[in-house]
């Protein structure tokens, strides 16, 4: 697993402060659910990837596009395969401490768009790409605000 640089500059939006509006749950899937079964999962909860746990923890992640390509490589017979065979199994990952800057340079270099969060060695959330770009414009937003603010009174 790859994580980010620690930013500990203040007044930087941390990952903490996206699951505390976004939340804790993650969707997961074992090695063993079928490509099928995902399938549905990630329709039923819609998203784009679900994490692939087992008792000993995370083992991988599977997104939507790890399906596209294997589907393309292997044909329908891909459906009825477990998971375990298309995750990808080297995860990037992040901790509630990183910043928002740095989980998107870390998406950014590493060309990945979910994020499991972990707190010593647990799964404790996940970050998607639109997580990371909706906190960005809340930010821009509070700083136009506090601009036009300043402007005003001054």
């Amino acid at each position: 697993m790859t994580g980010c640089e620690l930013d500990h500059q203040e007044g930087f939006m941390r990952i903490a402060d996206v699951l505390r509006n976004k939340g804790h749950s993650v969707a997961t899937v074992t090695p063993e659910t079928s490509v099928s079964g995902l399938l549905n999962e990630l329709t039923v909860h819609n998203i784009g990837a679900m994490v692939v746990v087992s008792p000993d923890g995370v083992l991988g992640i599977v997104s939507e596009r790890d399906v596209v390509r294997k589907l393309h490589e292997i044909g329908a017979e891909l459906l009825l395969r477990p998971v375990s065979e298309i995750m990808t199994a080297l995860v990037a990952t992040c901790s509630p401490d990183d910043s928002v800057d740095s989980l998107a340079a870390l998406m950014t270099t590493n060309r990945v768009r979910h994020v499991p969060v972990m707190v010593a060695g647990r799964l404790a959330g996940i970050v998607s790409i639109g997580d990371v770009v909706k906190t960005r414009m809340e930010e821009l937003e509070h700083e136009h605000q506090q601009l036009q603010a300043y402007i005003t009174q001054g």
